[in-house]
């Protein structure tokens, strides 16, 4: 299967089936990226691998970072990515341009069935991050959530729900702390 076969049949709505090829190349990509120093370009070079796609100059990254597939994610211009990161992305990841992704936040797409008897059986739905959010330390985003342009999410904060542009949300589940004031300057 291509990349392309895999990010198509993700996007249908099919049942999840894990993809242990596109699996095992994360894991040897990030061990890579995880295990020694690179410069810049190194990793510019290793995160392209990684997530099968051209990624701009400006995306910066600090090691170490997890993911369990890598093939669907994309990220804008001048996106940073914190250390400890971990990006569960078969669902699908958009980080959209200026977006700064804390130490140790959690995007997750995936997510088992309640039933205990189809435990096993997984659903996905894709998250997006519009521009200029700031996910704080430890936050986790769970699938299906849009973040809207401008937003904050508090550190530690687990996004279940959609977020307003311009909008703090904070807690377990996040809730609304508050709207932020844009002012022209």
């Amino acid at each position: 299967m291509t990349i392309q076969e895999f990010r198509d049949y993700m996007a249908s709505g099919k049942p999840v089936i894990m993809f242990h090829q596109l699996s095992q190349e994360a894991l040897r990509i990030t061990a890579e990226i995880n295990g020694k120093y690179h410069t810049p370009e190194e990793l510019h070079a290793l995160l392209e691998q990684l997530w099968g796609r051209e990624v701009p100059k400006t995306v910066g990254m600090f090691p170490p970072f997890h993911t369990d597939c890598g093939k669907n994610t994309v990220v804008g211009e001048r996106v940073f990515i914190n250390m400890g990161c971990k990006f569960q992305d078969q669902g699908g990841i958009t980080i959209d341009e200026g977006a700064l992704i804390g130490h140790n936040v959690v995007l997750a797409t995936l997510n088992h069935d309640l039933d205990p008897a189809k435990r096993q059986s997984m659903s996905y739905a894709p998250i997006h991050i519009g521009k200029n959010v700031w996910i704080g330390a430890n936050a986790t985003v769970l699938a299906g959530v849009t973040i809207g342009d401008g937003a904050v999410v508090a550190a530690g904060a687990v996004v279940t729900k959609d977020v307003e542009p311009n909008t703090i949300v904070g807690g377990v589940p996040a809730k609304v702390i508050k709207k932020i004031n844009i002012t022209n300057r």
